[in-house]
């Protein structure tokens, strides 16, 4: 079995991470089911590709990408905790906006990348096999982003971000500002899906138009996934499950593809991966009854 496929499933997996991490922080601290993430993924791969495109360093390029995504969370912020829209119909109308914003960006529905210089090629020029490269960067991105997150979530404002998901009643009784923090907490979130899509479109080499559908199911796979193997019992156990997962499930995907399924029998696949993490916590727990 050829093995590159695999290991540009794992890459794959560390820069899907970044995404899932922003997944995690809305669905999981928040307790904010943002659909956001289909439409600001795409929008920071358009806004990256178009970039590059026009001659601007990719490093740049790439760092400007989570700004933009951040403004496409700031928004379903505002329109949850200014305006009382529920969070699911926040998200969809922040997504169905982006989709004109994207192609707007993108200026047709595909934009290739060939021939352009991406922020991989950096440490190729240094010696390093362009997979290599892929690998280094993707590796250190995801564990920069694990550190300052967990940094976040133990500073003063971290702590009340998570006790605005815990509990907002108590919450807002003590003084605390609680559409703020999930104000902040969406941008924050939406950056790092961003940022995730302008490394995705530098990988893979375009940027498209629909390649955000599906991937709020995908981010909450790998949350669970990730979950049902290492648990939640600390932060940092906890973030590192969250990547861990993005890794197996894009491992898993990778599989399903070599064992000769169709590329479109994948959502199926998604589904029952979901279905069987969230139904795991039942039979473990039957098991035990049953040990007893």
């Amino acid at each position: 079995m050829n093995l590159t496929v695999f290991e540009g499933a794992f890459i794959q997996g560390l820069i899907y991470g970044l995404m899932v991490l922003g997944v995690f922080l809305t669905f999981r601290i928040l307790d904010f089911p943002d659909l956001t993430v289909d439409g600001s993924i795409t929008l920071g791969a358009a806004v990256a590709a178009s970039l590059i495109i026009t001659g601007i360093d990719p490093v740049v390029a790439t760092l400007l990408a989570p700004l933009a995504g951040a403004l496409a969370g700031l928004v379903t912020g505002v329109l949850h905790a200014k305006f009382a829209i529920p969070p699911l119909l926040a998200g969809i109308l922040s997504m169905i906006g982006l989709y004109s914003i994207n192609l707007r960006v993108l200026g047709r529905p595909n934009l290739p990348l060939l021939r352009q210089p991406t922020i991989y090629e950096y440490l190729a020029g240094a010696g390093f096999t362009l997979r290599s490269s892929e690998f280094i960067l993707s590796a250190a991105v995801a564990l920069i982003l694990i550190l300052l997150l967990y940094y976040f979530l133990n500073t003063e404002t971290g702590q009340a971000l998570r006790a605005t998901g815990d509990n907002e009643i108590m919450m807002r009784s003590l003084g605390v500002n609680t559409g703020r923090m999930k104000i902040m907490g969406l941008a924050l979130s939406n950056g790092m899906v961003a940022l995730s899509g302008a490394m995705i479109a530098q990988y893979q080499g375009f940027a498209d138009v629909s390649m955000g559908i599906g991937t709020i199911v995908a981010g909450l796979a790998s949350v669970i996934v990730g979950e049902v193997l290492l648990g939640r019992s600390r932060i940092m156990v906890w973030l590192f499950a969250v990547l861990l997962g993005s890794i197996l499930y894009r491992l898993i995907i990778a599989l399903v593809l070599k064992l000769g399924f169709q590329p479109t029998d994948l959502k199926l696949f998604t589904a029952a991966i979901v279905t069987i993490a969230l139904i795991s916590p039942f039979f473990k727990d039957y098991l035990k009854k049953v040990k007893a």
